[in-house]
């Protein structure tokens, strides 16, 4: 039995052309990654659907290679390739997991892995982990006030965040970020998540709020049940990717943390370093779910219900990675300062940490005033909220606008007919009623011509109407715009008597 095709694949066009942000994604499956003649070749995709690129040493803007999944090879040709031109490389599991990650060969001082490996015994972790946590309640603090305008939760992780300079141990830090985490994802648990309306029939149930941040699946945030929680993990994983690569090109061991303990398979210290970007990425998400909608076919879930993204999605964001390199760089630099001088020894006091990530160092010797320069989100394609194509300007497509202003002027018709009424207005609505039975009184069906009959004005007429605008057939047959509403959707067939005016409206003749 042939695989199931779960990824899609972009068009050829776009083979030739890095991004403007410089990441490339490969996904699928025989992914190959080596140099022919200087150039770098990039090959990837699922079965006949495959795309290549061809990458020249010079003008071809890459700054990042994600490859998503585990089918293929990187010859040691590319990865020199990659290092000669300062580019990242980054090596993701399907589900997000952080596979292996390199980036721009640089000098390690000993020193400095020293003083982070003695982080402990020397006070600097606790110094580290406690502002870590400041950073990351604090943005946690301002994702709940301004996004999602919890102003009790935002309070609450306040009041969590003034006992970190009390805390006097790494466990009590834990314990408080354990705390503030509780109250900041409960505030997420009821977050609506939408779909464009043609797809909500394939949508399941537990797919259309947050929920919880613990998958029911493995009772830890891994292995997602529902689409914002596997954009997260899969965000989380882009971040911690760049705060690999932000260690390394420090002269720091990513594997020697100060607030995670040591782990065999994780970058411990990484993983402190992004906990004060992630509100960053809690902020961009909250941005995307409350204001557009999300499409069925960005995802794909598993037997076991494990929500995974699709290829096309995860390319977008791994995009983002350059904006999340920004936000974990002055924080990495500001952590190896802080094991740089926690060292006893008094020659180190006189030097410093290089400030490779930010060149903030550069910039202050330059009479300048250093400020870390933003890479802004890359822009999301708006989605229409009913067929859910992409490319648009507004909330629908030309299309949809159509039914749904006239879905709108209905409902604005029903609410108008629910509110209570002055005496005037039924006076009003009396006289236009007696007028309308008193024209149907004096209309006679030989004013028609033989050819205006029930049938053509279901088969010819009415078919036309749902494109004519409700004013024109409003001032066409002097009826209300909410009626003449109901009439272009066909949920209202208007008086005979009305019927002549029709067909010149939508330019029907007794030919047609």
């Amino acid at each position: 039995m042939a695989a199931s095709k779960t990824v899609l694949q972009l068009s050829s066009s776009h083979n030739s052309v890095v991004p403007r942000h410089g990441v490339v994604t490969l996904f699928g499956y025989g992914i190959q990654v080596r140099v022919d003649r200087g150039h770098l070749l990039l090959d990837d995709g699922v079965g006949a659907e495959r795309r290549q690129f061809r990458l020249p040493r010079v003008g071809h803007g890459l700054r990042r290679l994600v490859v998503i999944g585990s089918d293929g090879f990187v010859s040691l040709a590319a990865l020199r390739w990659l290092a000669d031109q300062k580019a990242s490389f980054v090596m993701l599991e399907r589900d997000g997991t952080v596979l292996a990650t390199t980036g721009p060969v640089r000098p390690s001082d000993a020193r400095l892995r020293r003083t982070q490996a003695l982080a402990h015994s020397s006070g600097a972790a606790l110094r580290i982990a406690r502002e870590l946590i400041r950073q990351k309640l604090s943005g946690q603090e301002q994702v709940a006030r301004l996004k999602l305008l919890d102003v009790a939760t935002a309070d609450m992780i306040a009041r969590f965040k003034a006992e970190l300079p009390t805390a006097d141990s790494i466990g009590s830090i834990r314990f408080i970020e354990a705390q503030a985490a509780g109250a900041y994802w409960s505030s997420w648990r009821n977050l609506p998540i939408n779909f464009p309306k043609n797809d909500l029939r394939r949508v399941p149930d537990h797919w259309r709020t947050f929920g919880a941040r613990i998958s029911p699946l493995t009772g830890s945030p891994r292995l997602a049940a529902n689409p914002p929680n596997a954009i997260l993990n899969y965000l989380y994983a882009v971040l911690e990717s760049e705060a690999r690569l932000a260690a390394a090109a420090l002269g720091l061991d990513p594997g020697l943390g100060v607030l995670h303990v040591d782990a065999q398979a994780r970058d411990s210290l990484a993983c402190d370093l992004m906990e004060a970007a992630r509100p960053q990425v809690d902020a961009y998400l909250v941005d995307w779910i409350t204001r557009q909608p999300l499409k069925r076919e960005w995802f794909f879930e598993q037997r076991d219900g494990n929500c995974r993204l699709m290829g096309p999605f995860a390319i977008r964001l791994s995009e983002t990675a350059p904006t999340w390199g920004r936000a974990v760089a002055p924080v990495a630099e500001w952590v190896a300062e802080a094991f740089w001088d926690s060292s006893k020894n008094p020659a180190n006091k006189k030097e410093s940490v290089p400030t490779r990530l930010t060149q903030r160092r550069r910039s202050e010797g330059r009479g300048n005033r250093f400020a870390v320069r933003a890479i802004p989100v890359p822009n999301r394609k708006k989605i229409c909220e009913v067929c859910g194509v992409e490319g648009i300007q507004n909330r629908y497509c030309q299309s949809c606008a159509v039914e749904v202003s006239r879905e709108n002027m209905t409902q604005a018709a029903l609410i108008g007919h629910l509110k209570p009424k002055t005496s005037k207005v039924k006076a009003r609505i009396s006289k236009t009623l007696s007028d309308h039975a008193a024209a149907n009184s004096w209309w006679t069906p030989s004013s028609l011509p033989a050819w205006l009959n029930k049938e053509f004005y279901v088969q010819k007429i009415q078919p036309k109407l749902r494109m004519a605008k409700v004013r024109e057939i409003a001032e066409a047959i002097q009826v209300s715009q909410p009626y003449a509403a109901f009439i272009g959707s066909g949920r209202r067939r208007p008086h005979p008597r009305h019927w002549l005016a029709l067909p010149r409206l939508v330019g029907v003749s007794a030919n047609a």
